[in-house]
């Protein structure tokens, strides 16, 4: 587990323990001790939610550089809807994709239309043949799967066994250029543009497959400026074409786009790693069972809120669904196509997601109830406020570092000053 690849590092020279971090970690992995931050790798699913909210930028993502790609003879560039959403809508999509190659891409695909193949997959296998436990969770967003995973274990029968849309480009478009233009698969450098730095884990720790085809993963927000220079180079030009989209496509970076684009009609689409968090446990008691489908994303909004992108959600929101409306959307494959997809092996799952442990208080069983006792004995004296300034999200979690030596009674300020008025008093 030590060994296990995070996205999100924290640069403790930049970190002022603040706490804010501490409060909006969904799984309680950061605590701040000394006045400075952590965070456990065995607790961290990667969401960012401690990127967007620190405001010293302590915590940041660790995502690939332009200069990686000069390691490819030749190099692809796949570029998610919501790319598009940081750009007015005047700017035009085909423009945008020039953009990219103009930072040394051969080639640049936007990813929706294989959000499209990702649709009738889900609609016409998983669905209309029933291949899954309702309600059914499609797996686009890596940080639903790693919070399922750590949380939720029962709801892995209910994940769609899918790769993403970006995988599935990766796999399409490496395949096809290799064989077209006779270059090894390993010659071809395929680059996500990343609004999140999740998708930086699913890459070098991927889940449901031993091995992936995109390449690298670069931040939105760090090539910016970059893409804002050669899109003024391209003012001139009316349009561009030569680039294949589709409206249904754009809109999953949106909210409520999976739902929209497969065309269920009975589905809940719930975003905020809060939100998701109180809908699971609402599955989890079987109390959504009658729905057929569950969209759910980390960021507010979906991946037009990630914390690698520059434009404010809302306003890239209304971008994207300008965008969508004004663009046509190709009919979907029908269940035919559906079947060869699938039949080649390429896109499904290939291995088994089993559930990760919580951090228990002790591997053995004896001692760890012990130890929970003591938890519950300490929970006693503290003040359940959950304030956080003890450095812990919870008197709980508090409780729990004090038994395991990580953490003191006194670091609670209510517990400390009893102390000291026991000791005025003595």
């Amino acid at each position: 587990m030590d060994n296990y690849f995070h996205s999100v590092v924290l640069s403790e020279d930049s970190c002022k323990g603040c706490t804010h971090c501490i409060k909006r970690c969904p799984t309680e992995a950061i605590r701040v001790r000394g006045r400075k931050a952590s965070i456990s790798g065995e607790k961290c699913i990667d969401c960012g939610e401690c990127i967007r909210v620190c405001p010293y930028h302590a915590q940041k993502a660790v995502t690939d550089d332009l200069e990686d790609i000069k390691k490819y003879k030749y190099r692809i560039a796949l570029v998610p809807p919501v790319g598009h959403g940081q750009f007015d809508t005047g700017t035009g999509l085909g423009k945008v994709l020039k953009a990219v190659e103009m930072l040394g891409f051969d080639e640049a695909y936007d990813i929706s239309p294989y959000c499209d193949i990702a649709s009738a997959i889900i609609k016409k296998h998983y669905l209309e043949e029933k291949k899954i436990t309702r309600p059914a969770i499609y797996s686009d967003c890596p940080v639903i799967i790693r919070l399922i995973q750590l949380r939720y274990p029962d709801l892995l029968e209910n994940v769609i066994p899918l790769v993403s849309p970006m995988e599935i480009a990766a796999r399409l478009k490496k395949t096809d250029i290799a064989n077209k233009k006779n270059f090894r698969m390993g010659d071809i450098g395929v680059f996500y543009l990343t609004p999140c730095p999740a998708r930086v884990t699913s890459v070098q720790v991927p889940v449901g497959i031993s091995f992936v085809y995109t390449d690298g993963l670069i931040s939105i927000r760090k090539i910016f400026g970059s893409l804002s220079k050669n899109l003024r180079e391209l003012q001139s030009l009316e349009k561009v074409e030569g680039y294949e989209f589709s409206g249904r496509g754009l809109k999953w970076g949106t909210i409520g786009g999976q739902s929209h684009s497969i065309g269920s009609k009975n589905y809940l689409a719930v975003d905020g790693i809060e939100n998701v968090i109180n809908i699971f446990e609402e599955v989890e008691l079987g109390k959504l069972k009658k729905l057929d489908f569950i969209e759910a994303y980390a960021c507010t909004g979906g991946c037009v809120g990630g914390p690698l992108l520059v434009e404010n959600a809302f306003v890239a929101k209304t971008r994207i669904k300008h965008l969508a409306d004004i663009t046509p959307s190709p009919k979907l494959i029908g269940k035919e196509k559906v079947k060869e997809l699938l039949d080649t092996g390429l896109f499904t799952w290939t291995e088994e997601i089993k559930p990760k442990k919580m951090v228990s208080l002790d591997p053995n069983i004896g001692k760890a109830i012990q130890k929970m006792e003591k938890v519950e004995e300490i929970l006693e004296k503290l003040p359940g406020i959950d304030c956080g300034s003890c450095g812990a999200p919870t008197c709980r979690a508090l409780a729990e570092d004090i038994v395991n030596g990580r953490a003191r009674e006194v670091d609670c300020i209510f517990r400390l000053r009893e102390k000291m008025n026991e000791i005025n008093r003595g």
